[in-house]
């Protein structure tokens, strides 16, 4: 039962990354494309969210607090709203003073472009190869996202 269980994950984690591992190309809310390869060199999150969901009101200020520490230097965040209504989106921004780009989207346009979304939020990380490196349901921090990229950074490094 153990084995197949872990054959299970290793196959699932297998199927998520070559599912995924895609470039996308999303307009944000001003009009400006987001194109995958527009950010190489550069990590990217793609964050799932709604403004109705409590756990992503509760991961956006961590959100915004990690792209405005790495924006300039190695790491942007792309939110990707699965709302609706544009006006709810536009305050729900504002009040949470969201710097990074933000997406109308949609489940379909989740699965044609990243990977699918069965929870909120969803988070895709890709390297700044451009590959798809993670993925998670749920919330992620800054904290999370900084200590991955540090031991990524650190085993790159050590590789060379």
């Amino acid at each position: 039962m153990k084995f197949s269980r872990t054959l299970l994950l290793a196959c699932l984690a297998l199927i998520t990354m070559t599912a995924g591992a895609k470039e996308f190309a999303f307009k944000d809310t001003q009009g400006n494309s987001l194109r995958l390869a527009d950010y190489r060199g550069k990590w990217v999150l793609v964050n799932f969210w709604a403004t109705w969901c409590p756990p992503c009101r509760q991961e956006t200020p961590d959100l915004v607090a990690l792209h405005n520490a790495h924006k300039a230097t190695d790491l942007v965040v792309i939110g990707v709203a699965l709302d609706s209504k544009r006006p709810a989106v536009a305050e729900f921004a504002t009040k949470y003073a969201i710097s990074y780009p933000i997406v109308i989207g949609s489940y379909t346009l989740a699965e044609n472009e990243v990977g699918t979304v069965e929870a909120l939020p969803t988070s895709y990380l890709y390297d700044p190869s451009g590959k798809l490196v993670s993925f998670q349901e749920g919330m992620v921090t800054r904290d999370e996202i900084e200590t991955y990229l540090a031991l990524k950074n650190k085993k790159g490094n050590e590789n060379k």
